[in-house]
This record gives structure tokens, C-alpha cells and sequence, in this order.
């Protein structure tokens, strides 16, 4: 749903913020991580529809790597006129086992090492200007376990990231 609106598919009370709809151009998006199929995407996956985002399957992120597959989002990113990127993280890309705290459910997604290499190539590129983390459902973590153990995860790959790439 973020997507679809900052990208302008929406009700303009939503999406033309400022009189500035779309806020991001469909070329300046980049799908990453997401499984064989287009589910979740909405009206955005229809073939009707399909918008020129660059689409990053988790075939494709394991074909070439995370590392490398990240390279290539920032590279194609670069190609366009941008000035900083956000990253907004549902954390249904992570595998199932991992993160089963989510409302849709599926099979499969990335490892946190995956993850960490992807964000840490983010990082690396100097273009990242913020972050958010959407779909954890925390009354699906009733001890939770899942959400300390990614907040965690996520501490220690930031805070790495943000300390050892600190402009001099």
C-alpha cells in the first residue's frame, strides 16, 4: 500500500501531497527480495498495470547473491537522477521460519545474513537517507521473542553499518 501511494496509484488526498504526485517515479523503485510471484503487490503486479520498477525476485537474489544483487539495485538507482534512497523494510522478506510474525504469511524469503549483506551494500553506497520496518505484527509474537531477536539483528547490522561509514 506504501508503494502504490507514493508512487501516485491512489486517492490524491493520499498521493499528491504538496501537488507533487507521484512522490516517487516508478523508475526510481526497486522490488527486492520478493518471492516467485507478485502476491502482496496488489494492482501493482498486474500485467495491465506492471509499472517500471526494477523487479528483484528472491530467485534473482540468489542466483547472483545478495551482495551483488543489492549492487546491481544501487547501480540502476544511480543511473537515475536520485539524491538518497528509503529503505522500507517489510519484514516478510525475511524467510518464514525466521520471521512467522507477519499477517501474510509465506514460505521461504531471506536469511538475516542475506539481509545484512543487502542492507550493508545499501549502507556502503552513501545513498541511504532512512529506514522503515513495516508488516511485524507484534500480537503474533505473544513472548516476544521474534521481534527482540530481529530488533537485534537490526541494531547490530545499523549501527555497524552507520558507525564504520560515517563521512569523515
Amino acid at each position: 500500500m506504501d508503494l502504490a501511494l507514493v508512487t501516485g496509484r491512489g486517492p490524491d488526498l493520499l498521493t499528491n501531497l504538496g501537488g507533487l504526485k507521484p512522490l516517487v517515479q516508478d523508475c526510481d523503485v526497486v522490488a527486492f527480495g520478493f518471492r516467485d510471484d507478485l502476491d502482496g503487490y496488489g494492482e501493482l503486479a498486474a500485467e495491465s498495470s506492471h509499472p517500471a520498477f526494477q523487479w528483484v525476485s528472491l530467485v534473482d537474489v540468489r542466483r547472483v547473491g545478495a551482495s551483488s544483487a543489492a549492487r546491481d539495485a544501487i547501480a540502476h538507482l544511480r543511473s537515475s537522477v536520485i539524491h538518497g534512497l528509503w529503505i522500507h523494510l517489510d519484514v516478510d522478506v525475511l524467510d518464514d521460519v525466521l520471521m512467522p510474525a507477519v499477517d501474510s504469511r509465506q514460505p521461504g524469503g531471506l536469511s538475516y545474513e542475506e539481509l545484512r549483506a543487502v542492507l550493508n551494500t545499501v549502507l556502503d553506497s552513501g545513498l541511504a537517507v532512512g529506514l522503515e520496518i513495516t508488516i511485524l505484527d507484534p500480537e503474533l509474537d505473544t513472548d516476544g521473542r521474534i521481534t527482540r531477536e530481529f530488533a537485534g539483528f537490526l541494531a547490530d547490522t545499523l549501527s555497524t553499518g552507520i558507525v564504520t561509514r560515517r563521512p569523515a
